[in-house]
């Protein structure tokens, strides 16, 4: 009966090592596609930003060619032939005014609306001088002198961008995607990353980076 408890015992212990084992590798799995969905989806408003700026574009430059082109109705107005009768002639110079009208009423709206686009798209483009957080995290990393963790960089771009969302894991996964491309460098101190661009020299004793900086284990 002892043997029988023993067996039990050990067998329900490792079941249960196994299962938190399972459970923590679920875990991890998690905040890793979680960290990419975050990268894909700034890079995704980067996109729409791109899309919405050239959209605008477009319709400005549409805009101003159709209101350089004559009226139809105006080209067309010295073109109706002269009527025998005196009614007829006197029908024709009605349609001919009223052909006329339309067609200045018609120039006096376009002029107007051509501006619009314009404007709209002097604004669309003032903000697409904003960089991306590609840009914004190789501009940081070229001015160190000295390596930077993911969770550094993080804080140092939120505090100088405060209208824009930083996240620790979005900037992670970026920055590895430069080192993917070799144009960012990655350093291990100990348990903990480090990022420099490519060529920058590294120094002996970089900062210890924060305890949520530590890459996880696949």
């Amino acid at each position: 009966m002892p043997d029988t408890q023993t067996s039990t015992t050990e067998l329900t212990s490792q079941y249960t090592a196994q299962v938190a084992g399972d459970l923590a590798r679920n875990t991890k799995e998690q905040d890793r596609i979680t960290a990419e969905i975050d990268a894909l989806q700034e890079q995704l408003r980067a996109l729409q930003h791109d899309h919405t700026v050239l959209t605008s574009m477009q319709r400005a430059l549409g805009a101003t060619d159709t209101a350089t082109q004559p009226a139809p109705e105006a080209a067309a107005a010295p073109s109706v032939p002269r009527q025998k009768t005196t009614a007829q002639s006197g029908t024709g110079k009605r349609v001919r005014a009223k052909k006329t009208a339309t067609a200045q009423s018609g120039e006096s709206v376009k002029k107007p609306a051509a501006k619009k686009p314009e404007a709209a798209a002097k604004a669309t483009a003032s903000k697409a001088a904003q960089p991306t957080l590609v840009e914004l995290i190789r501009l940081h990393l070229t001015d160190q002198s000295e390596p930077r963790s993911a969770a550094e960089i993080a804080t140092a771009l939120g505090q100088a961008h405060p209208d824009r969302t930083i996240k620790t894991t979005v900037v992670r996964t970026t920055v590895e995607g430069l080192v993917a491309k070799s144009h960012a460098q990655r350093t291990k101190q100990g348990s903990s990353v480090y990022y420099t661009t490519t060529g920058t020299p590294e120094p002996a004793t970089p900062a210890t980076a924060p305890a949520e900086d530590q890459p996880d284990a696949n």
